[in-house]
């Protein structure tokens, strides 16, 4: 009797697990790597698939199955935003902003404009997020995330300033 007819659990390709936390990485362009791996390490990279690995506890950036010795956070030209717990905390690499510059104009205003800045950017062909951001892709969904996390941070609720003097004169 033949056993072609039994699932065969698929094997987990190891390449895109990180060496170091164990978690799988994503996949990012060389070119993402060659622009941010400081100059002193550059001639380490190899011309291979690097995977970039996003879990906020682990150094390591980008790794792949063709070299033991991955690319930590140090090694990069940039902080690198999905790893950092202190400000400057970057969301956007292209136009330079920071979770910091977000919770600020929601604190000021009660609400953000950025994503619509990076939107009319990306619409004027001014992004550059495969050579600026080290997950190599747009930056929209962690704009958003950053903004989601300040609006819900918000301590007091947002009045316009006309309406909190009068709020305070009564």
């Amino acid at each position: 009797m033949s056993d072609c007819c039994c699932a065969v659990a698929p094997v987990e390709d190891q390449s895109k697990i990180c060496p170091q936390c164990q978690k799988k990485g994503k996949k990012v362009q060389l070119i993402t790597v060659r622009s941010l791996i400081r100059v002193e390490f550059r001639a380490k990279i190899k011309d291979t698939q690097y995977f970039y690995c996003p879990t906020l506890t682990c150094d390591v950036v980008y790794f792949s199955s063709l070299t033991d010795a991955p690319f930590y956070k140090i090694d990069l030209t940039v902080r690198v935003g999905a790893k950092e717990t202190v400000d400057p905390i970057p969301v956007c690499y292209c136009f330079g902003h920071t979770e910091g510059s977000i919770r600020e104009e929601i604190e000021a205003t009660g609400k953000s404009t950025v994503e619509e800045k990076i939107r009319a950017q990306i619409k004027a062909g001014n992004c550059a997020c495969e050579t600026t951001n080290p997950a190599g892709r747009c930056c929209l969904g962690d704009v958003r995330a950053a903004i989601k996390r300040s609006l819900q941070k918000r301590s007091r609720p947002y009045f316009p300033a006309d309406q909190a003097e009068a709020m305070l004169e009564r």
